[in-house]
């Protein structure tokens, strides 16, 4: 979890105006604001802590510390004004001591016991200031100063204020109030030669000199970057300078060189499963410990960690782990993938860390990788290469055995695993073959006489026998020795085995064809277990092919075990007016039954329930059209259009008819009636009671021959509510096809019957239907085709109020 802390200087020169018309103060609370907002591009972002301290006097200055929550932290940086002193020094002291809080709590920094670079809490202190002269109440300062003393508990362990995972960075404000005429400088920004400078560098970080806001966002940018999870490390060569090597390309230098002392940071990467990072080994400290000093000498805060040129092996032993950290890029570590030797490395000490002797015994080890693209530092238990002999002094056989027998039981563990679940062999026996389906010679009708005739008698056991009964069967063997004979040559059997096989012989000739055992009767042999009860399939592969069906027409049926009423949907079909044909007409009718007409020929048409073909219209059959894509669209469109011309017609003024018109509209009513009482007797082979037919002398009244005009308005609401239905359910079918292909729905809203709100009603009604299945644009669609019935509603009112 990064700590970031942000030191905004309030002294009263922030209050000077750049030429951007902004003052300082206002550019370092956006600059705050963009470094949120780039961090926050990072998903590691989230377990960030903010914190802000201004240049007031403690702990006034404290704006946002360990238990102020992210909107406080920015209410206090939308709140801070610049008044006061440029008291840096004073404010410094009072971060770090804000950040150093809890260690000892928590006990990261593990005094007197050795450093752990695993346990840490990182920290970036980012301080924005003008770089003026260094102002306090005791007057102007030239150089930094931090207070020697602290209430804070503990902090003369460590001679420094900071510590090894706290960097400070600072933003040194240069922009100018007038805009200057010289082109700004391309490449890095430059290092500030403010006093807070030094203090940067020996913490890990740097200071930034920012002339212009293109500037500032290139340090911001920056500093984001710099957010890593590490602690800073002084590493300085003891010892001479190493041999060039084969492959190395390095010139020989004297004096001092660059790599020879470097103040970086290595990297303590998180664990990816748990986020927290892990570690065994310590870095050990600069003293050997004494039990009986009642103080710890005060450590720095970066520990001086010493490198020694002289190749050595590396060392890495199985089951004993070891700590690998990667080292940031330095003149150290080029010099050292400059050198090319991936497989040998250079040890590392800590001064005084051993009882005797200055250099102390070696802890790891500095190593280039293997594809040469870092360096990195492997942390070992203190005095390894001596511990490692003392733990693994076996000899090479020892090792090579126990090795060995790893790998035996590693194997005899993986067949016993592999074993457990698995159904045991059954002991191998005589197992028992099924003859062909052929008839043996025992199935002969004269196979009594002619065995009479050759032996004198006959075989004692029934002749039925079912081939399949006992398939898969062993018999169990009492001498385990004994082999099932499969013998075709009889030369191939022994001559001490030869009466005992043609006994055999003769048993297998007598009673090839029987299969019932003793002691079974004949109850036994249709004994199924329950687990083969349902083989119905199996049983149908044994049985005789059936004979054809006497009728063709008749429906195939399924053998469904289990269910020998059931028909095959397949065969039957629907055609394109809804009309059901198939070979049986009726659902309830048992297969044994006759399906087909009296007169025979094809099944016959039921007659269409649309309200178009009710009582009181002449119905003539359209032409049916060839078959196409559209050819269902194109029969909706007539039977829509049919309807409404009708009730176009029937909303006309009505006017007497003529007489030859009711009377052929009477006749057309009784030929229609008429044919409606055949179909019904020729389907239920009968008529009811209550049905007329023509000619029949039980008939009372005859019935009337043309509706009153309050019957025709009824029919003619009646079809239109049918009719509307019939749309609701096309146009609903319609919405719920995917697409965006809306012609359809809206050529069936414009045959809509009824008043106007009957139709207002029925399209709000599909405009939720619409929204059901979230189609935005049809909605949007619909609502137009809605205003538009209302502007035309309203324009015919008009017309008529005119």
């Amino acid at each position: 979890m990064p700590v970031l802390l942000f030191l905004i200087d309030t002294s009263a020169s922030m209050n000077q105006r750049s030429h951007l018309g902004t003052s300082y103060l206002d550019i370092a609370k956006g600059a705050v604001e963009t470094f949120l907002k780039l961090r926050s591009r990072d998903p590691a972002s989230r377990g960030d802590r903010y914190m802000l301290v201004s240049f007031e006097e403690a702990p006034a200055g404290i704006k946002a510390g360990w238990k102020e929550s992210h909107a406080t932290f920015m209410t206090e940086l939308r709140n801070l004004q610049a008044v006061g002193l440029t008291s840096i020094g004073q404010s410094l002291r009072t971060a770090f001591d804000l950040l150093n809080l809890n260690r000892l709590v928590s006990g990261i920094d593990n005094y007197g016991q050795g450093r752990n670079p695993f346990f840490l809490e990182p920290a970036i202190i980012v301080a924005i200031t003008d770089g003026s002269k260094l102002t306090s109440s005791s007057g102007v300062q030239d150089e930094l100063h931090l207070p020697l003393t602290t209430p804070l508990p503990g902090s003369e362990l460590t001679k420094e204020p900071f510590r090894w995972d706290q960097r400070l960075f600072s933003l040194v404000l240069r922009i100018p109030g007038h805009t200057s005429p010289d082109p700004e400088p391309i490449g890095g920004v430059p290092l500030d030669p403010s006093p807070i400078t030094p203090m940067c560098e020996v913490t890990g970080g740097r200071s930034y000199s920012v002339f212009s806001q293109r500037m500032l966002n290139q340090c911001l940018e920056s500093l984001v970057q710099k957010i890593q999870s590490g602690v800073v490390i002084n590493f300085e060569k003891t010892g001479p300078d190493p041999p060039p090597t084969e492959d190395s390309q390095i010139e020989m230098k004297y004096g001092p060189q660059s790599w020879h002392s470097c103040h970086k940071m290595i990297y303590v990467r998180p664990n990816p499963k748990t986020g927290v990072p892990v570690g065994h080994w310590p870095i050990p400290e600069s003293f050997w410990p004494d039990q009986n000093s009642p103080t710890l000498p005060p450590r720095a805060a970066h520990p001086q960690v010493k490198f020694s040129c002289v190749d050595s092996e590396p060392m890495v032993v199985d089951k004993v782990p070891f700590d690998k950290y990667e080292l940031e890029p330095s003149p150290l570590t080029q010099y050292i993938l400059e050198r090319k030797s991936p497989h040998s490395c250079w040890q590392v000490f800590v001064c005084n860390s051993a009882k005797y002797g200055e250099l102390g015994q070696p802890f790891g080890y500095l190593k280039a990788s293997t594809a040469l693209n870092c360096v990195n530092l492997f942390v070992m238990p203190y005095n390894y290469s001596v511990i490692f002999c003392v733990f693994y002094g076996l000899s090479y056989s020892v090792v090579s055995y126990l090795k060995k027998l790893s790998q035996q039981a590693k194997i005899e563990a993986d067949r016993v695993c592999a074993s457990v679940g698995k159904k045991a062999a059954l002991e191998g026996g005589i197992k028992l073959r099924c003859r062909s389906s052929a008839l043996s010679l025992a199935h002969r009708k004269d196979f009594t006489q002619l065995l009479h005739s050759i032996m004198g008698d006959g075989p004692a056991l029934p002749m039925e026998a079912n081939t399949k009964e006992f398939a898969g069967f062993q018999l169990a063997a009492l001498n385990k020795a004994l082999k099932p004979q499969g013998l075709r040559n009889p030369y191939d059997i022994p001559r001490s085995h030869l009466l005992d096989q043609l006994s055999r012989m003769r048993r297998n000739l007598l009673h090839a064809s029987i299969c019932i055992l003793k002691g079974q009767d004949q109850d036994q042999l249709h004994s199924v277990p329950i687990a083969q009860m349902g083989n119905y399939q199996d049983f149908l592969k044994h049985c005789p092919s059936p004979l054809r069906e006497a009728d063709p027409d008749q429906p195939k049926r399924l053998h469904t075990f289990g269910n020998p009423f059931k028909l095959d949907k397949k065969a039957m079909m629907v055609d394109e007016a809804d009309e059901f044909v198939t070979g049986t007409q009726g659902k309830g009718k048992r297969p044994g039954e006759s399906s087909s007409p009296a007169g025979g020929g094809a099944p016959k048409r039921r007659r269409c329930m649309s309200p178009l073909l009710r009582l009181g219209r002449a119905y003539t059959p359209p032409k049916t059209p060839p078959r196409t894509p559209d050819n269902d669209d194109t029969e909706l469109g007539n039977h829509i259009n049919n309807h409404l011309e009708s009730n176009r017609n029937s909303e006309k003024e009505p006017s007497p008819a003529p007489e030859s018109e009711l009377i052929e509209q009477s006749d057309l009513l009784q030929l229609d009636e008429v044919e409606n009482q055949e179909n019904r007797v020729q389907e239920n082979g009968q008529s009811s009671d209550s049905e007329f037919s023509l000619g029949s002398e039980g008939e009372e009244e005859a019935p009337c021959r043309y509706p009153s005009p309050c019957q025709l308005k009824k029919i003619r609401n009646q079809e239109s509510q049918e009719l509307n239905s019939e749309l609701r359910v096309l146009i609903t079918k319609e919405i719920r096809k995917p697409g965006r292909r809306y012609e359809k729905i809206f050529y069936l809203l414009k045959q809509i019957q009824g008043s106007l709100e009957t139709r207002l009603i029925f399209l709000q009604s599909i405009i939720k239907e619409a929204a059901r299945f979230k189609k935005r644009v049809l909605i949007e669609q619909l609502e137009n085709f809605l205003e538009e019935i209302h502007l035309r509603a309203n324009s015919m009112n008009h017309l008529d109020g005119l």
